[in-house]
């Protein structure tokens, strides 16, 4: 029902503006787009050396992977949900997390106002991803930097950074006015969910307020899977209820022209009902899973801004505080004795961040500390065990992880030529507690020192070369250090890694930009290199009837090498085109035998062409990804998935000054298709291969009013 009431309306939206005929008398100016996460200080996106894109948050998206779904070098894993109790576990950790230029989870820095997301989390049938804890609905920009932001930001940004940026009463209010409402309901037939999202802000003299709140209700993600009924052959969705709340609230004082405190509240709840009908066998009656997750913080800030100062012109100071946990509970209804599992994963991170900007004409100097504590933790509970299993069991110690960082940073002009130099001290240290712990657990500190160099000219008129080099770091989490498990019956265990050390990186980025007659283009080669690459490998074991031994490892090394090109314009007053297209490799060595990297995307290509007149838009997006060569997987006969063409349109209507429609058409051919992300690890000989499918042709709808 709702799938045929969004294909009317979606129908009805795209039909009206075919009366609209007056084009605009000359083509939409665009701004430039202004970044603060290459250098922590505000910058256009077209001045940095570095690749940074910057993504305002379509009205109605419900998720990363849906903003970001046509970029060539991003992209988010998130297969179908299709677990069990405590063997498999695809899908159930939601939207994992961001993978930039072939690295992905804990190795993708991801900031929210410059505080460190949850970080992901895996243990056996136990996992949890990170990017479902983002608040878009209360977004107002996000940027994604590539290649290691541990420069700027300290660990974790081996691969680049994502930093969200929510909304603040500014974004809101228009000039003269001292108050502004917005409001936003959508529906998409994908899921069949709605959602309404309510944002609103005031002034008063000198504060301001933001309070946005948002709600979304919606069922399991359709795919392409036909067979239905119960057990491992079915291919069609499990059933899914899903809740998700956010709410956001801001108070502002200008204390004086130049200075401002704010304080800020935010809160992401998401709760997942699952009806795992593929997992039913002639010993699993039923499973059911009831999976909670939610991340709230606190932060109080002041900020400085007097460009007319003598020495300092610009400083922040940022206090918080933030929970996060994540709560899987599944019951499954056995003929024998029944069983359940009640897994929790928490992180309680306090922090400090400051810094400060000077300026002498066209010169500047950022300096900074960064400095948080993070208590995690996790349990394994239930009832009736796995053989040779014991609960409740911790799969790691209760750890107290601490990072202090700080960094120096020069921005200077001379000429024609940009130099950005930075270099940043940052020291980490792992203290576990024994307290429910059985295995040994060890502690674990070190520092790590990355330095960057950045190099722009801008002496040709339309062409900018740029360089970068950038080293990065990203210290073990808790279960990586200590993992200590041990299973007699079934033959294996886990063990702790005392000699453990942090992940490095070596970038190496080489780019070059144009603007010319309104065209805008970029061309980028990059090369990382990362030493000490954790993974978890067998260490011995293997042969009949002896243990099979895992440990959190450093590998030899690392490489992931890549292209990027980028093309937009105007074509007339009312038409712009875009062209993209990204393509990379990456290897890992072990005992001096090098393997693929499977997390390392296919080459993708898209084309984008966009029809802007006065009251109305409409745009259609292909997007091609190659097939996945079985000789660029790790695994001996891997699925590989044969390339794909997709075809979407999108279009807004703006009815009124108040009232505005957008619509959109995903896969409108109906293509029938497999994402990598979604489908590493499967096995070709599967009957279930269709359950990992994309969805088809889908309809979105978002009717959104603001005064």
């Amino acid at each position: 029902m709702l799938k045929t009431a969004v294909a009317l309306a979606v129908t009805c939206a795209c039909a009206c503006p075919q009366a609209q005929t007056q084009a605009s008398t000359e083509a939409p100016t665009e701004l430039p787009e202004l970044t603060n996460t290459a250098t922590r200080g505000d910058r256009r996106v077209d001045e940095v050396p570095a690749s940074v894109s910057v993504f305002k948050p379509a009205p109605g998206a419900r998720d990363l992977r849906e903003l970001l779904k046509n970029e060539v070098d991003l992209a988010v894993r998130a297969p179908n949900p299709r677990f069990g109790l405590a063997s498999t576990t695809a899908g159930r950790a939601g939207n994992e997390g961001i993978n930039i230029r072939g690295l992905e989870g804990n190795q993708v820095l991801m900031l929210v106002d410059g505080i460190r997301v949850p970080q992901s989390f895996s243990f056996g049938p136990f996992t949890t991803g990170r990017a479902g804890l983002l608040n878009l609905e209360g977004a107002a920009q996000l940027d994604v930097l590539r290649g290691p932001a541990s420069t700027q930001f300290g660990s974790d940004g081996l691969a680049g950074a994502l930093a969200l940026r929510t909304l603040s009463a500014s974004d809101l209010l228009k000039p003269g006015r001292d108050h502004a409402v917005r409001a936003q309901a959508s529906a998409y037939s994908g899921d069949d969910g709605v959602g309404l999202n309510l944002a609103g802000a005031w002034r008063a003299g000198a504060w301001d307020w933001l309070l946005q709140g948002s709600t979304r209700r919606s069922h399991e993600m359709a795919n392409q899977g036909e067979v239905g009924g119960d057990g491992a052959t079915r291919t069609r969705p499990d059933p899914l209820d899903r809740e998700r709340h956010t709410l956001l609230g801001k108070a502002g004082l200008a204390l004086n022209a130049q200075q401002r405190l704010e304080v800020a509240l935010e809160g992401v709840t998401q709760k997942d009902r699952y009806e795992v009908l593929s997992a039913r066998s002639a010993t699993t009656l039923d499973l059911r899973a009831d999976d909670d997750s939610r991340r709230w913080r606190s932060s109080v800030s002041w900020q400085f801004d007097d460009p007319n100062a003598e020495w300092l012109q610009q400083a922040r100071v940022q206090l918080y505080h933030q929970d996060a946990r994540v709560r899987q509970v599944a019951f499954e209804d056995r003929t024998t004795t029944d069983r359940s599992r009640d897994n929790r994963y928490d992180e309680t991170l306090t922090g400090l961040t400051a810094q400060g900007q000077l300026n002498w004409g066209a010169q500047r100097v950022t300096l900074g500390l960064d400095a948080s504590r993070n208590q995690v933790a996790g349990l394994r509970d239930g009832t009736n065990a796995s053989a040779g299993d014991a609960l409740p069991s911790k799969p790691f110690p209760d750890t107290d992880y601490r990072l202090v960082g700080t960094f120096v940073q020069g921005e200077f002009t001379q000429g024609d030529w940009l130099l950005v130099p930075a270099l940043r001290v940052d020291h980490f240290s792992l203290s576990p507690s024994s307290a429910g712990y059985t295995a040994a657990a060890v502690k674990l500190s070190d520092s790590a020192v990355t330095p960057r160099l950045g190099l722009l000219w801008k002496g040709a008129a339309g062409i900018t070369p740029y360089a970068q080099w950038a080293r990065g770091f990203k210290a073990p989490t808790p279960s990586q250090v200590n993992s200590g498990f041990s299973n007699p019956v079934q033959n294996y265990e886990t063990i702790a890694n005392p000699n453990l050390k942090a992940e490095r990186a070596n970038s190496r980025e080489l780019g070059l930009r144009g603007d010319l007659g309104g065209w805008r283009w970029q061309l980028a080669v990059y090369d990382n290199q990362y030493d000490d690459f954790i993974s978890q490998e067998v260490i011995s074991g293997g042969a009949a009837g002896s243990k099979i031994v895992f440990q959190s490892i450093n590998l030899d090394d690392a490489r992931i090498r890549g292209a990027e090109a980028r093309l937009q314009g105007q074509l007339d007053r009312q038409w712009r085109l875009g062209l993209a297209y990204a393509r990379a490799r990456g290897d890992a060595e072990r005992n001096g035998v090098r393997r693929p990297l499977d997390t390392v995307e296919p080459a993708k290509a898209s084309v984008s062409l966009r029809q802007q007149l006065s009251a109305w838009h409409w745009e259609a997006t292909l997007l091609h990804a190659s097939g996945k060569r079985a000789d660029r997987v790790y695994a001996s006969s891997p699925f590989t998935p044969a390339g794909y063409t997709v075809l979407d349109l999108a279009g807004s209507w703006q009815i009124s000054p108040v009232w505005s429609l957008q619509a959109r058409i995903d896969n409108l051919t109906d293509r029938r298709y497999w994402r990598w992300s979604d489908v590493r690890g499967l096995n070709p000989t599967s009957t279930a291969l269709d359950a990992y499918t994309a969805p088809g042709r889908q309809f979105g709808l978002v009717l959104q009013a603001q005064l």
